[in-house]
């Protein structure tokens, strides 16, 4: 969960625009749905083309499907669109049967003919991973989550083998591969719809008037205010409790806590920590946490002269009270990471000789390195508190004067908003304080895209650190046959990582949501990711 990229809507902010700039009728809304307040403007509405953001964590459950699905409690690979599915001896192919009578919404720009069949499977797929894919550059041609995956090289083909049969050809095993295609990123688009806009030569429409099988259906868009998505009456799971749901993404007023406090919103994902003893003394609102899939961390310009030695990066580390971060920035509800790794993965090791705080030692690494006091150091701080990090800007500020103990002055670029993606000139910072939700229970989902030299291409890896042997041994844990050589191979990555330091593991956050008592039928879960079609108001 990572950078958004940026798209021009052009025509469509246009169509679907109506009465911009209108207060949203909260009263009229509680009739029949509920208001949920968003994050902010979507750059586009299809979750292929980014690699986080309100289109891939709040509206892609709504209006798309996938093959599969997370167990939010065990964190596998459950059906959904695909009932069942079958493996090859060498884990190379996958064989999906798919749910039969699943229909695409109908719309103002749309109106299906059939049900949903195998060619929309591949034509989703294709359009991904093929260059001659009608569609594949459309939307900047660009897939940096699939990319950070090394996901074109993984797939090799996309085959229907009947309308209810498609199997999926890899150039190797990866034990990856079902926990990946059952994220909000992994969706099917109408292939039926595809060609219609290829006959009008109106193909951008695809990204900017979504079509999907979710339980809702996008209603209307006005920029800076909301979103508005209105129930699927074809759902294949069953009538929808509501009737439409919207997302405030306005910047009216003082804050999404205090909209949520006057009623004027119904429901706030990721309150952060400072505002959680407000929320459990309201009477009226349910709070409910989960362990979350996540972490907070530096990342670190290994190409800069002045952090390319892993005894300066491993000084920084040293440096760091995360318990003083603990305290002043999560409040006693997150947890000093180790590793990237979260402590719910079952991947998870605790290092704690070198993830600690020892200013001497720190002091003593410089002098070897033959860093002298006065080093002079920046650092990229996304202000847009998250799951991962509630304050941005106070994390930020502690470090500076952790850093200020061992002889350092770092200086803090705030920015509203942070597109690891659109970091074209990786010279502008020293350090990047960011962060990582990840979509899968799988280790491979945190580690790969993070750090492997295929993302470092791909512009996620913004440490721009690439290590032949950590790629190795994640390759490696792919294609295990077992956990317990994965969990190994993992160990293994992770000990150079904390060898090597590209990046600084911080804190992992707690995954909240707070609603008004008379909603129901929310199932919070390690991803952030939830489809609201069994929401309900009990008033």
């Amino acid at each position: 969960m990572k950078a958004l990229l940026k798209l021009t809507f052009g025509l469509f902010t246009l169509s679907l625009l109506s009465g911009c700039g209108e207060e949203i009728d909260h009263n009229e809304i509680r009739q029949n749905g509920f208001v949920f307040c968003g994050q902010g403007n979507p750059s586009t509405f299809n979750p292929q083309l980014i690699d986080s953001g309100i289109t891939a964590d709040a509206l892609s459950p709504q209006i798309f499907d996938t093959l599969l699905q997370l167990d939010p409690e065990t964190l596998q690979p459950t059906p959904n669109i695909a009932t069942s599915w079958t493996t090859n001896d060498d884990g190379t192919e996958y064989t999906f049967t798919l749910r039969n009578n699943v229909w695409f919404q109908t719309t103002d720009w749309f109106t299906p003919t059939r049900a949903m069949n195998a060619n929309d499977v591949v034509f989703s797929f294709r359009r991904i991973i093929d260059p001659n894919h009608p569609f594949h550059l459309v939307g900047q041609s660009a897939y940096p989550w699939f990319t950070s995956l090394d996901f074109q090289n993984l797939l090799v083909d996309v085959q229907a083998l009947d309308e209810h049969t498609v199997k999926f050809t890899l150039s190797r095993a990866d034990n990856s591969f079902l926990s990946n295609i059952s994220t909000s990123h992994s969706v099917i688009l109408s292939a039926e719809y595809g060609r219609e806009l290829a006959a009008k030569d109106e193909k951008n429409q695809i990204d900017s008037h979504p079509i999907g099988s979710g339980p809702f259906y996008l209603d209307e868009y006005q920029v800076n205010d909301l979103i508005r998505l209105k129930k699927h009456d074809n759902y294949w799971r069953g009538e929808v409790k509501m009737d439409q749901v919207v997302f405030d993404i306005s910047h009216r007023g003082t804050g999404t806590l205090a909209k949520l406090l006057r009623k004027e919103c119904d429901v706030l994902s990721s309150p952060i920590s400072s505002q959680i003893p407000i929320i459990q003394k309201q009477a009226d609102l349910e709070l409910t946490a989960k362990p979350a899939m996540n972490v907070s961390f530096i990342a670190l310009n290994t190409t800069h002269e002045a952090l390319n030695d892993p005894r300066v990066r491993k000084a920084l580390n040293l440096a760091i009270n995360r318990q003083n971060i603990l305290d002043s920035v999560y409040y006693g509800t997150g947890s000093k990471a180790y590793t990237l790794l979260p402590p719910n993965s079952w991947a998870y090791q605790k290092d704690t000789v070198q993830i600690r705080y020892d200013k001497n030692y720190a002091l003593a690494l410089l002098r070897e390195a033959g860093v002298d006091s006065g080093l002079e150091l920046s650092m990229w701080v996304p202000l847009e508190p998250r799951a991962y990090n509630p304050s941005p800007r106070k994390t930020s500020e502690l470090i500076q004067a952790n850093f200020a103990d061992i002889g350092i002055k770092l200086n803090l670029l705030t920015d509203d908003r942070f597109n690891r993606t659109e970091l074209t000139n990786i010279s502008d910072f020293d350090l990047l304080l960011t962060g990582w939700i990840g979509d899968t229970g799988d280790p491979d989902n945190f580690l790969r895209p993070l750090l492997s030299c295929g993302s470092e291409r791909a512009g996620l890896n913004v440490s721009m650190w690439c290590n032949s042997d950590f790629d190795f041994l994640l390759d490696l844990a792919l294609e295990a046959n077992e956990q317990r050589y994965r969990f190994n191979l993992y160990k293994q990555a992770q000990n150079i990582l904390n060898e090597e330091f590209p990046v600084i593991p911080l804190a992992h956050g707690v995954q909240f949501q707070v609603h008004d008592k008379s909603l129901s039928g929310f199932r919070v879960n390690p991803f952030n990711v939830q489809p609201f079609d069994l929401v309900e108001r009990s008033e």
